[in-house]
Formats: structure tokens, C-alpha cells, sequence
């Protein structure tokens, strides 16, 4: 389908919704907002994961007890929800009535109401959409004189779902170079107009810095730790397929587990496996970084992970499928090992041990790349510069003319 359709298709269905979009507007004239905002944030979810710790980062550098956050869909914990509430921001968690199948009429009468309260504020806000679907869909109903940005984390499903509101947004902000490229390429297969080009700014995720590293134990095992989640695009049984033959070949290495995967791991291979559990404590999930040698990433797909700029940042080696930006940063034999596929699961797992292995018997080799990684993650992954863009793009996004 080219460009032009999906602008048709968005065109036909807005004109089917405009009466629920009527009745909200109705609704948010009976009962307005209790204040003014100067931000407006849409984010799916609270719950664990890179894209909302990015997400809350993101609200702590621009938010503020005058912005407002809406969460549309229902979270699977709340364990990133203290994060969001740092920035001081009013937080709505609507998805009871825009994320339930059996009212979703309802869904409909709240891309009215909420851009009725966008479009009533007295002084015009900045709209952030952090791909979040509700976002694009309220993003038609609101008046083009107020500015619209949007974030994108990777090239999936959003990078479709976003096409038919491109029109609507001053700026797009991408994570990944490579993954610009693919929208890129993407654009010129449908046909979209050459100015969208134009609207993509890079900004590379930033983290806190730890003040100290501590010095990686040179004896003993090298601790391997996967972060995150047990999607299935994240292939944490990989990991876990790595470690038992690891084990079977009597490499002394160990492997740790922060986040709640157990249940996306075979029962099998467990007992080859150290499981930590969810940490939400910023000096506990520090720690564990801290005694890691090696951070692996398996994932068939990704933009560029927060745990990789984490890991760096302790004086982690890196090993990863070569997805999304790790190859821009992780450079062969140099500050980590990148397989050579991203599809042949029987590669990746046996290139796991070849380079384990390699560390194994060089153990120098790995406290080495950790030593360059700690500088990388300083001149790259600085979360004052990540602020400092964001809040430059919201200024003169704000000052622009109508």
C-alpha cells in the first residue's frame, strides 16, 4: 500500500469518528482541566522495560509539576512507575476506558476529550508522543499551531502505524542511525513526501553515569549478566542455551539474570542459570552491573539498548547480535564480540562459547575492552547531554511562529 492510501484510509476513518470526537470535545468543555499545562505526554506503559525507562528519562529532563503524562494502555507491574512520578509530572492512567475491547467506543470519545483539553489550553504546549498508538490517533484533532513530536525506539510495528500522521508532527526523534536508515528506505518505497526527511532528529539515549567503577575481579569466574525482559524478540533462552554448554565444557563462567525471565527459559536450564529477579533500586541494579564482566544481548531485533550503554558505563565487555545501532558502538575484538548472524540460533549460541572461551584463556582481552568502554560510555552516553537536547528541541519548538 503507498503513502497516499494510508492518508485515505486515516481520512475515511476520521470522518466516521467525528461525532465521538464531537461528544468528547463536548465533555472536555463540561469538565476542563484544573490547570495549564506546558507539556502533554502520551506513553503506552509503566511497567519494565528500555523503551519506558527511555520514556521516564525523557519526562525528568523536560517535565515538571506544569506538564501532565497520560498512560494508555495497562501496564503488567508498576515497577517504573516511582520513575515517571520523579519528574514531577500529573499522571493519568486512562487505560481502563482507551485500552478495553468492550467499550472501545469509549477510546474513540477520549481522542475528543484530551485534545479538547490540549487544544483549550491558553498558552500552546508541546505534544510527546513516545510510541504510544492512542497518541498518533488523537494527533489529527489537535490544532496545528501547537507542536507535535514523536519518538521512535526501533523499526517494528510503529513504523507503519505512524505513517498516515506524519502530517501532524514538527519532529520526529530516532535512537538508532541504522534504524533511521530503514525508515528512510521505507519511505521511499511508499512514496512519502521528501520534506518527512527532514523531521528526523538522532538523539541518542543517555544514562546516569556511575561516579565510581569499581575494578572488575581478575580470579574467579567471569560473570555474564542479561537485563531485561523475556520477550520473545529478546531470545533470552539463547542465553541460558549458552550457559549449559558453557557449563558442559567447564568454562569458568557464570551466568546472571536481572529481570523477570524465568518463565521465558526452558525449566531444564535453570539450574544453569542465576535469577535475580526484578531490582528496581538504582544502588542494587548498580551493584549488579558493577560485579558483571560481560553484558550479552541475543535479541532478534532492537534500536539500541539502554542495558549495552549500562553496561559500558561499568566496565562491561559487550557481547550481541549485530541489530539496530550495537554495531555503531561495539566494535569486534575491540570493546566487545557481535555474532555474525542475528537469525541462525545455532550460530549465535555457539559463537557464544567460542568467545567465552576467548576470554576465558585472555582474560586481560576482557579487562581491557571493559577499560575502553567506561571512557566510550563518557563521551558517548551521557545522560546530561541526552537532557540537554531534549530540552533545546521543546524550546525551540515553543518559540517557533505559529
Amino acid at each position: 500500500m503507498k503513502y497516499r492510501h494510508y492518508i485515505l484510509k486515516r481520512k475515511i476513518e476520521n470522518a466516521l469518528l467525528f461525532k465521538f470526537i464531537l461528544l468528547g470535545r463536548f465533555l472536555a468543555k463540561l469538565k476542563p482541566l484544573k490547570k495549564e499545562y506546558d507539556n502533554f505526554f502520551f506513553f503506552p506503559f509503566y511497567h519494565t522495560g528500555g523503551a519506558e525507562k527511555v520514556h521516564a528519562l525523557i519526562s525528568q529532563a523536560t517535565g515538571n509539576a506544569h506538564c501532565i503524562i497520560y498512560f494508555t494502555r495497562k501496564s503488567a507491574d508498576r515497577n517504573f512507575y516511582n520513575d515517571f512520578e520523579k519528574s514531577g509530572c500529573t499522571i493519568k492512567d486512562i487505560s481502563a476506558y482507551t485500552d478495553n475491547k468492550w467499550i472501545y467506543f469509549v477510546n474513540f470519545i477520549y481522542r475528543g476529550l484530551i485534545s479538547g483539553y490540549i487544544n483549550s489550553q491558553r498558552k500552546k504546549p508541546i505534544v510527546f508522543n513516545g510510541q504510544c498508538n492512542f497518541g498518533y490517533k488523537v494527533s489529527p484533532w489537535i490544532n496545528s499551531a501547537i507542536p507535535q513530536v514523536e519518538l521512535s525506539h526501533s523499526f517494528n510495528t510503529f513504523s507503519w502505524i505512524r505513517l498516515p500522521f506524519l502530517p501532524f508532527y514538527r519532529q520526529t526523534i530516532m535512537i538508532s542511525q541504522q534504524r533511521i536508515k530503514d525508515h528512510l528506505a521505507q519511505y521511499d518505497r511508499l512514496g512519502v513526501p521528501a520534506h518527512f526527511r527532514n523531521k528526523i532528529q538522532y538523539i541518542v539515549n543517555g544514562v546516569p553515569l556511575p561516579m565510581h567503577v569499581t575494578a572488575k575481579e581478575e580470579n574467579g569466574n567471569i560473570k555474564v549478566l542479561y537485563v531485561g525482559r523475556g520477550t520473545e524478540e529478546k531470545r533470552v533462552h539463547l542465553v541460558a542455551q549458552i550457559a549449559r554448554q558453557a557449563a558442559d565444557k567447564k568454562l569458568p563462567v557464570s551466568f546472571l539474570f536481572m529481570g523477570d525471565v524465568a518463565e521465558a527459559i526452558p525449566i531444564d536450564l535453570h539450574r544453569y542459570c542465576t535469577f535475580l529477579g526484578h531490582k528496581s533500586d538504582a544502588a542494587e541494579i548498580d551493584a549488579v552491573y558493577q560485579q558483571a564482566h560481560v553484558v550479552i544481548i541475543t535479541s532478534s531485533t532492537e534500536g539500541f539498548p539502554l542495558v549495552i550503554e549500562e553496561g559500558m558505563a561499568r566496565g562491561c565487555g559487550v557481547l550481541a547480535s549485530p541489530v539496530g545501532d550495537i554495531p555503531y558502538h561495539v566494535k569486534q575484538a575491540i570493546n566487545g564480540f557481535l555474532f555474525s548472524v542475528s537469525t541462525d540460533e545455532h550460530i549465535i549460541v555457539n559463537e557464544g562459547i567460542t568467545y567465552l572461551s576467548a576470554w576465558c584463556s585472555n582474560r586481560k582481552l576482557l579487562l581491557d575492552m571493559g577499560l575502553r568502554n567506561i571512557e566510550y560510555a563518557k563521551a558517548n552516553f551521557s545522560l546530561a547531554a541526552f537532557n540537554r537536547q531534549y530540552n533545546q528541541l521543546f524550546n525551540q519548538l515553543r518559540n517557533q511562529p505559529d
